[in-house]
């Protein structure tokens, strides 16, 4: 989807914006009612989202991650026009998402991992084409994407099955091919792998790398597998107790919040450990060694040049970090520095 003047998915004349997606020091709370006492009733005030202002833009898929309760759903709901934020202003290709609602829902798709639009006791080819008419798509576009969508993620085997007859894969499929079939210009998905086996979330991820390599489509991802967010993102948003905390892409991440990274070793015929100014030997097994070292100290190529200039070596490899530890390790850094900086103050 390559967007020109006059496309129906771009804001209109007045309205064009560099981002498709600005929040702009955004906030949501939520009113909750407690007893107290046996007749009255208080109310409080409880932050979802807390200032957060965000660009995202178009053609950037952003990995939009946090733990349960961080504010993530509801910056999606925000973003959608569900939610009206509390403070700040939003914009997504270019309108108002609380005011032009009804516009908007023709410029982004949406996926929920636990929800469906789709027809529970029709079959998947007669929701597909209900939404056609919905978003008023015209006939041979709907048949172009809609091939396109059948051979991308195999749903020619199940198109004629009602939805509530398809295993979980099979509907997760049905819902993607659904969310883009009118030609969004962003897509927001939130859990689209939740409950899915190894084969069919593997084919969800290709099929999203190639919609935004070919097409050009925004995607804001929010998970809690964060393979889909290393396999998919090229940027990381980290959002915790309704704040940003981190917005970097996935290398910068791992660069400031990694230690460590590990060269593993395989030597020609078993020997000592490899000793190399720089580096430890933190395990050996045969002719593999493994040696951790600080990046900030010393370069992979430098310390692979002392290796290879010591021990005959057979293949050399650089072990990444888990991208789920580096998450793990923003929350505890991030938290530990908030207690500091608020002490005394009651959780």
């Amino acid at each position: 989807m390559h967007l020109a003047v006059g496309d129906p998915a771009l804001p209109e004349h007045g309205e064009l914006s560099v981002a498709l997606i600005e929040l702009d020091h955004v906030s949501k709370e939520f009113v909750v009612h407690t007893k107290a006492g046996r007749v009255r009733r208080t109310r409080r005030a409880v932050p979802a989202v807390t200032d957060v202002s965000l660009t995202v833009e178009a053609g950037e898929v952003v990995g939009y991650i946090g733990p349960n309760g961080a504010g993530k759903s509801t910056t999606i709901k925000m973003l959608t026009g569900i939610l009206v934020p509390s403070a700040g202003t939003i914009r997504v290709a270019g309108l108002d998402p609380q005011r032009r609602r009804r516009e908007l829902a023709a410029r982004i798709g949406v996926v929920f991992g636990q929800r469906t639009q789709l027809w529970w006791d029709l079959p998947l080819r007669d929701s597909f084409a209900l939404l056609r008419h919905i978003y008023q798509v015209p006939a041979a576009r709907h048949a172009e994407n809609l091939g396109r969508f059948v051979e991308l993620l195999d749903l020619g085997a199940f198109l004629d099955t009602p939805v509530r007859q398809l295993s979980l894969g099979q509907r997760m499929r049905g819902e993607l091919t659904a969310a883009l079939l009118h030609d969004p210009s962003v897509v927001y998905l939130d859990e689209p792998t939740i409950g899915l086996d190894v084969v069919s979330r593997q084919r969800v991820r290709e099929f999203l790398a190639e919609v935004n390599r070919e097409e050009g489509v925004t995607v804001l991802l929010t998970t809690h597998d964060l393979d889909d967010v290393e396999q998919l993102s090229t940027r990381l948003v980290v959002i915790d107790d309704g704040r940003v905390i981190h917005d970097g892409t996935v290398d910068e991440v791992k660069a400031r919040y990694v230690e460590h990274r590990t060269l593993v070793v395989d030597l020609e015929a078993p020997g000592p450990s490899v000793r190399v100014q720089g580096a430890e030997v933190v395990k050996v097994e045969g002719t593999r060694q493994w040696l951790r070292f600080h990046p900030a100290d010393l370069s992979a190529p430098e310390l692979i040049a002392r290796v290879v200039a010591l021990v005959a070596v057979r293949d050399l490899t650089i072990e990444e970090p888990d991208i789920e530890d580096v998450v793990t390790r923003i929350y505890t850094r991030e938290r530990a520095t908030d207690d500091v900086a608020r002490p005394g103050e009651v959780a």
